[in-house]
């Protein structure tokens, strides 16, 4: 299940959500923010299909990942692809914007994109514990936890 699929019946149980970033920055290329959902229910069999760091990987093993989780109806995700010339736009700026808080806005845009489809969020996973106290301050915000 893509971003733009009908919200299946299992978002309205507790879910959880995985946000990751990927890309090389403003000199080198996109910065890509992805998040994945799925049922609180669904985890083990998430934890079973073998998704590991990109960097681990076969390119040929990533692509294979990929047609499975757009295969997958028990799992929802959606991207946030920050262009290069953004990226350089706000850390160039008179008030500028670090790649931290880029970061940080970012997540809290995959967040609320969801949030705002009706998923159930009840749990996130952050690589970065600086984004964590934001996102908590926006989930108990939003009455979600």
């Amino acid at each position: 299940m893509g971003s733009e699929a009908p919200l299946p019946k299992w978002a309205s149980t507790p879910c959880i959500m995985g946000i990751d970033e990927a890309g090389r920055g403003p000199v080198l290329g996109p910065m890509v923010y992805g998040c994945l959902y799925c049922a609180r229910s669904y985890q083990k069999t998430l934890a079973s299909l073998n998704f590991a760091d990109s960097k681990t990987l076969k390119e040929e093993k990533r692509e294979e990942l990929f047609e499975n989780l757009k295969a997958d109806e028990s799992i929802g995700w959606s991207v946030d692809v920050i262009d290069p010339r953004e990226l350089s736009a706000k850390m160039l700026k008179k008030n500028k914007v670090n790649l931290n808080e880029i970061s940080h806005d970012s997540a809290i845009g995959l967040i609320n994109r969801v949030l705002s489809m009706g998923v159930l969020l009840t749990e996130i996973l952050l690589e970065y514990s600086d984004q964590s106290k934001g996102i908590t301050r926006l989930m108990k915000e939003n009455g979600d936890w």
